[in-house]
């Protein structure tokens, strides 16, 4: 569809092609919103900028070291998970052996993770930062921590939920979605 299509409508009046259909939860008989592929592009757009931004600086930070972005994934799980077992991580990571033993053997072999054998398996490994590791994970995650709140403080709390809730739907795992089904604790 082309914008052509849309001149002068402020919404459609049913789904079709480039149009989604959105139902607001929990308003039952409210009128659904339409989005325009304009606005569904907006999104996408928005969404690749966001992250061009939200990851420019530990990028930088990484390439000082000679890491990148999938050592920074790496990092910061195992740093918000110490004791992560190497199949929980390929789980979370969605990656392959191979690419996380790559990544994961330089992460060891520089002295930012330390693996131990599990307790009752020892086959298992767990993964933990050391001192190095989790000084480098305070400062990669620094500045995203910065960007977060303050968006967040600026959007207001209804667009926070709203965020949670965008977020949630984008993901497709139904795990996924489960560990953040309530909303974070207040400290």
């Amino acid at each position: 569809m082309t914008d052509q299509n849309f001149k002068g409508a402020s919404t459609l009046a049913a789904p079709s092609i480039g149009a989604a259909t959105i139902k607001p939860a929990g308003k039952a008989g409210a009128n659904p919103l339409f989005l325009r592929e304009e606005e569904l592009r907006q999104g996408v757009e928005m969404l690749f900028y966001a992250y061009r931004d939200f990851i420019a600086e530990p990028d930088a930070m990484l390439a000082e070291r000679g890491l990148g972005r999938a050592h920074h994934r790496v990092i910061y799980f195992v740093g918000r998970h110490p004791g992560l077992h190497v199949s929980a991580l390929l789980d979370i990571l969605k990656i392959t052996k191979q690419s996380l033993s790559r990544v994961l053997g330089q992460l060891v072999q520089e002295g930012y993770i330390r693996q131990t054998p599990g307790v009752t398996d020892r086959r298992q490994r767990l993964l933990e930062l050391t001192e190095r590791g989790r000084e480098l994970e305070q400062a990669l995650t620094e500045n995203q921590r910065i960007r977060i709140a303050r968006a967040y403080r600026e959007a207001g709390a209804e667009a926070v939920e709203g965020f949670r809730k965008v977020m949630m739907g984008i993901m497709n795992d139904p795990d996924d979605r489960a560990k953040f089904d309530a909303a974070p604790p207040r400290r």
